[in-house]
């Protein structure tokens, strides 16, 4: 017997990775797009001029007021409001899917754990690489032993600036949740992309089963001389089994500035590249995330445009997340687990700032 499909609703719809949801909830049939909440008229008439057929709220009170039965939502909002609004749906009993990072704070970090924990609600964060069939296939060739004891990790997650899409990344009391700055003599600030790019620290301890012993991180100059928040930097250190890894969490992929990303937003190569390159005793793996894709001059204007061809990351997040609403079970991604993540990247930021390796 089929189960019914979990209500579900959005809140904010700030999140670059908001429009991404669209499709999976009006097509899964195991879920009931019921409504959304919008932080501001601008992104209400955007939602609005797309013909979702699912009615949009200024107020998530009102929403939750006019949907007695909803039963979770999705938080697209800044990493800011996260606290709020985990308080505030896990108090009426809803489950919920948060877009990447709940908190850098690690205070609120293990006040949204206790709240979830005393009211029972499943929170999932939104890290949709571990749904990539790529990406499935790495983790089964390692732990079948393909290339023996893992060695090292290099692992690479540059994107565009998502600052032009959804305009609090570069703010850093929203972004990162206050102004910190990155180091004694440097103007810029904490919360640009490494707050962007959680998916390989999270991977890499994902596929090695290991945690983060140490980090030692480095900013460049900003390719983007406008921005108060870091756009590169890099990332090495070790594995409590000893792992070596080398990260680059980095906005270094140009773009369009067009305020609602769209064809031609990509400016060249590609959009985002998501590289792994594994080495063990016995050999190396290496893996592109998003290598199977169709890249083409054209319409519009003569813009270098690309065409999706990858498997739908969501399909599997939210299948995931439904099992665990109907069957009380534990996300992959839970806070808990996804603590240590976090962890790992505030420490990323103490070593800009210090200069020295820091352990977690």
């Amino acid at each position: 017997m089929s189960q019914k499909p979990v209500k579900i609703a959005i809140m904010s719809l700030t999140h670059g990775h908001t429009r991404k949801y669209y499709q999976t909830l009006k097509e899964n049939p195991k879920l009931e797009w019921v409504a959304v909440q919008a932080d501001n008229q601008d992104v209400r008439k955007i939602f609005e001029s797309g013909s979702h057929g699912v009615p949009c709220y200024d107020s998530a009170e009102e929403m939750f007021r006019r949907h007695p039965d909803l039963e979770a939502v999705v938080l697209a909002s800044a990493n800011s409001r996260h606290l709020e609004q985990i308080r505030d749906c896990a108090e009426r009993g809803l489950h919920i899917i948060s877009m990447k990072i709940p908190s850098f704070d690690m205070g609120e970090y293990d006040e949204m754990i206790r709240i979830s924990e005393k009211h029972n609600v499943v929170v999932q964060v939104e890290l949709e690489l571990h749904y990539n069939p790529v990406v499935h296939r790495l983790k089964k060739l390692i732990a079948e032993g393909a290339i023996g004891k893992i060695l090292s990790i290099q692992a690479t997650n540059i994107t565009l600036s998502p600052v032009w899409a959804f305009p609090w990344q570069g703010i850093p009391e929203l972004s990162y949740g206050k102004r910190v700055a990155l180091g004694e003599n440097n103007p810029r600030f904490r919360g640009g992309a490494l707050c962007d790019h959680p998916h390989v620290f999270d991977l890499i301890r994902w596929l090695s089963g290991s945690d983060i012993d140490f980090v030692y991180s480095q900013t460049a100059p900003n390719i983007r001389p406008e921005l108060e928040v870091e756009d590169m930097l890099l990332v090495n250190g070790k594995m409590k089994d000893g792992t070596a890894f080398l990260l680059d969490p980095s906005w270094s992929r140009m773009e369009e500035r067009l305020k609602v990303p769209g064809p031609g937003w990509e400016v060249y190569p590609k959009r985002m590249e998501v590289n792994l390159v594994i080495t063990g005793e016995k050999g190396t793996l290496f893996c592109d995330c998003f290598g199977p894709n169709v890249y083409h001059n054209g319409a519009p204007n003569d813009r270098y445009t690309v065409q999706y061809t990858y498997f739908d990351e969501w399909i599997g997040l939210v299948d995931e997340f439904v099992r665990c609403v109907r069957d009380k079970k534990t996300p992959q991604i839970n806070l808990r687990w996804h603590r240590q993540t976090i962890s790992a990247m505030n420490a990323c930021y103490e070593s800009i700032q210090s200069g020295l390796p820091v352990n977690i």
